[in-house]
């Protein structure tokens, strides 16, 4: 199964950026992790600080095989009806995941402008979510 990682702006910074909220794992980390755990699918990685820049990368998933997408839009999730419109216009099925649990955070961060077009969400289970994510896709 091919599957795409997308995440949004700052964590380029993961392991460095509020340790005590996100953790010392850097994307690196999960990733190879990822790949020792699903030896037998695709999982391609894209980050960006830019918006356009990850709508961009969401419609050219829509034609490039990409089997399912695990989102982690950041602090667009709270903010981007762009990328909400983009998650709704491409056929392939989106888990939108966050390191923190969102929900026991400030009240800005409990409002998600892109649930509503993902298939699910998973949040506050730290770098884990990516794997829970790649399961929901690779298991039946």
């Amino acid at each position: 199964m091919k599957i795409l990682i997308i995440n949004g702006p700052n964590l380029n910074l993961l392991g460095t950026r509020e340790p005590e909220i996100y953790g010392h794992e850097t994307m690196d980390d999960v990733m190879a992790d990822l790949r020792r755990q699903f030896p037998d699918d695709e999982i391609d990685y894209f980050q960006s600080n830019w918006e356009g820049a990850i709508i961009d990368r969401l419609q050219d998933a829509a034609y490039d095989d990409t089997e399912g997408i695990v989102l982690n839009a950041a602090g667009y999730t709270h903010t981007s009806v762009a990328i909400a419109d983009a998650i709704a216009a491409i056929s392939v099925p989106v888990i939108e995941v966050h390191i923190s649990n969102v929900a026991a955070r400030e009240d800005f961060r409990r409002h998600s402008m892109i649930a509503p077009y993902c298939a699910g969400t998973i949040a506050g289970f730290g770098t884990r979510v990516y794997t829970l994510a790649v399961s929901a896709f690779t298991q039946p």
